[in-house]
């Protein structure tokens, strides 16, 4: 057998191999999974929407940082709050923290996606691409079904 490297020996290999497999790891490391995305239609002439997921990170510690979608100008990770009696959004930030094994539910009345800057009515049995991006892992694209308006859980077509 010929010898691809110009040195040689059992421990040479296994170092060589080792670093490679070093380098590789975070490829396969570090993803997110991102289940039953939808969200509810909004009023012709909105300028905010919401969307909905259920999210894990496998591998490691992670944020959801964030994502874009073609009818926002924005999406940002919120999250609805007490103050002073009233109830309130605003945006997590650093994003929101994912655990590996631990799914995380953004839902109405909790976390969710601020769809910012609508370009265009979110109408029910309608749907649209959205990318959720996250501190480390890839981002992941997902098809959201648009629910009714008042909806509280995804329509029954979402999967």
């Amino acid at each position: 057998m010929r010898q691809i490297l110009p040195f040689s020996g059992l421990p040479v290999r296994v170092a060589v191999f080792a670093t490679l497999l070093i380098a590789a790891a975070p490829a396969w490391a570090q993803t997110a999974k991102v289940t039953q995305p939808w969200a509810r239609a909004t009023a012709p002439n909105a300028q905010t929407g919401a969307a909905f997921v259920t999210v894990e990170a496998s591998g490691a510690p992670d944020r959801l940082t964030g994502g874009s979608s073609p009818v926002a100008g924005k999406v940002e990770v919120h999250e609805h709050i007490h103050d002073n009696g009233v109830m309130r959004m605003r945006e997590v930030a650093g994003g929101l923290a994912l655990e590996p094994g631990k799914p995380v539910t953004l839902q109405p009345g909790s976390y969710h996606l601020m769809l910012m800057g609508l370009k265009q009515q979110l109408k029910p049995g309608e749907s649209f691409p959205l990318t959720l991006t996250f501190a480390k892992a890839p981002p992941v694209t997902v098809t959201v079904a648009v629910a009714a308006a008042g909806a509280s859980a995804p329509p029954a077509h979402a999967h």
